[in-house]
């Protein structure tokens, strides 16, 4: 998959997409901070064959759903049945919305922090492409974020606009354990290691306003917070920091991780203050460990309900986990965009996020995420009090089924079927010129929509004899290859044809559609 911006990335075989490398002619001990490498280079012994294990066993748990051993609850243990609890410093007091963003654009970034949003999340994960320049920019903002010195200039009024004081809590969201940093030792280091190491030695602890917290991406055991809580450890000792110094908050984006969610929290109880439900991901993920139910073939996206039961009974668990034990359980984005420009979508978006809002504020979360400036204020409104911690249920099942299959659910439609193709290239060609998210008829996508359109295909691809795909006539269209490669044809040279504000070329929009379809049709559903 090239990368329009002739930065160098190394391809992996068989996949579509790039290990992050830097381009040719660096060299880590000069181009990197004076010092890091003997910083990096013990973390690195110990932390990177652990994460590679860990992966492992990731692929280990795909195969055993696939073969019908699906997730479910731990045995009981301390973490479940001991009276253990987390202390919420002063600065979390109010995180009822949590704005995110990629950090490679500076003016978001400022923008975002002068909101009045609560929390802040700066993004160096899915809302980000994974490449050297990009991934460089964003930890060059979020150092100058921290420090109060990011600006940007603005065009309109032709002045430079800088970060205003506020008690907005900032959070630093890292790449996930799934993904390695290619050059800088060798090609296995981990990504997220790479990431809070270079962070951690780079921040003055006398100029943040608060301690370093950090969102954690993307984890599938509670075993893997325990890799967490001994890097944040290790990193902790070498800068001479007091134990717990480095705080976090972790996203529940894991089918599996859902399971074990209290037994999460528990590993990483000396650092971590809550968790998140990232749901668009979570889906993804709901899906993947039930790629051969057919019972699970997802209607069509836009017409799930957001209170669809394997939404909800998630939602009536993670608040009770986390204030069980007086954390903070947010809740998740809005896809639906405001706009300034087309009044009723920008009406429709806004009764969309304060019903999505109202929704998580009654299942007892503490807050939300959102993703624009304009969704901050009708999201902290649905919340009635800053942290709703003494939320709990009278009668609750903690072992509650967590995979209810969307039966009488939505629709199944060839549209819907047209409309992931559209999506899955519009991504990837974005991608391709350096765009982690886009703004696509109205909806924020990312790499979490993509891999739920890229699952959605697979699904009806496989269970095409036993689940219904209807025209607009509603007859049955039977889902195969060779028609998915004439539709992906088709809605290609549509794009082509009418790009409207997609970034790109016939040449970018070409390579996406041929890597989206070698994605799906090759089973590639991790989240690359």
């Amino acid at each position: 998959m090239a990368v329009v911006n002739n930065t160098v990335g190394k391809i992996v075989a068989g996949s579509g997409f790039h290990l992050n490398a830097p381009p040719s002619g660096f060299h880590a001990a000069k181009d990197l901070p004076q010092d890091f490498l003997e910083f990096v280079r013990p973390l690195h012994e110990r932390f990177t064959p652990w994460q590679q294990q860990l992966v492992a066993k990731r692929k280990q748990a795909i195969e055993a759903a696939h073969s019908g051993r699906l997730p479910n609850f731990l045995p009981d243990s301390e973490a479940t049945t001991s009276n253990w609890k987390i202390e919420l410093p002063a600065w979390t007091t109010d995180q009822r919305n949590q704005m995110t963003g990629p950090a490679d654009e500076a003016e978001l970034v400022v923008k975002m922090l002068n909101s009045g949003a609560p929390g802040v999340m700066l993004d160096l994960e899915d809302s980000m492409v994974n490449e050297w320049t990009h991934q460089r920019l964003g930890m060059q903002n979020i150092l100058a974020a921290l420090r109060g010195e990011l600006k940007f200039h603005d065009k309109k009024r032709d002045r430079e606009v800088g970060i205003e004081p506020s008690p907005t809590v900032t959070w630093l969201r890292v790449r996930g354990l799934h993904l390695n940093q290619a050059g800088v030792m060798d090609d296995t280091m981990s990504g997220s290691l790479f990431d809070v190491a270079l962070l951690a030695f780079q921040v003055d602890p006398k100029t943040l306003k608060h301690p370093l917290s950090f969102y954690i991406p993307k984890s599938e055991t509670a075993e893997e917070a325990n890799w967490w809580s001994e890097l944040f450890n290790r990193i902790e000792d070498a800068r001479g920091w007091q134990r717990g110094f480095i705080k976090c908050m972790a996203l529940v984006e894991s089918h599996g991780l859902a399971y074990q969610a209290e037994e999460f929290l528990f590993n990483l109880r000396e650092h971590i203050l809550g968790l998140n439900l990232g749901r668009w991901d979570y889906m993804a993920s709901l899906i993947h460990y039930n790629l051969e139910d057919p019972n699970f073939v997802l209607p069509d996206r836009n017409t799930i309900p957001h209170d669809v039961a394997f939404f909800q009974r998630l939602r009536n668990l993670l608040p009770e986990i986390c204030h069980k034990h007086g954390c903070l359980a947010i809740g998740g984005m809005t896809a639906l965009y405001p706009s300034r420009e087309d009044a009723e979508l920008n009406a429709r978006a806004l009764a969309v996020l304060e019903k999505d809002k109202k929704n998580e504020s009654t299942q007892g979360f503490d807050g939300a995420w959102t993703g624009h400036p304009d969704q901050n204020q009708i999201a902290v409104d649905q919340f009635p009090v800053p942290n709703q911690i003494a939320f709990r249920r009278e009668h609750f099942d903690r072992k509650a089924d967590l995979r209810p299959a969307p039966i009488g659910v939505g629709r199944h439609t060839l549209d819907g079927t047209r409309a992931a193709i559209r999506t899955v290239i519009r991504y990837r060609n974005g991608v391709l010129n350096g765009k982690g998210a886009s703004l696509l008829d109205g909806y924020m996508e990312d790499l979490a929509t993509d891999r739920i359109y890229r699952l959605m295909l697979a699904q009806r691809l496989k269970h095409t004899d036993r689940v219904a795909i209807s025209d607009e006539n509603g007859k049955p269209v039977k889902h195969t290859p060779e028609l998915l490669t004439r539709w992906f044809d088709e809605e290609l040279e549509k794009l082509i044809a009418n790009p409207g504000r997609d970034l790109g070329t016939r040449e970018t929009f070409t390579e996406a559609r041929r890597v989206s379809e070698e994605m799906v049709l090759n089973g590639e559903f991790d989240p690359f």
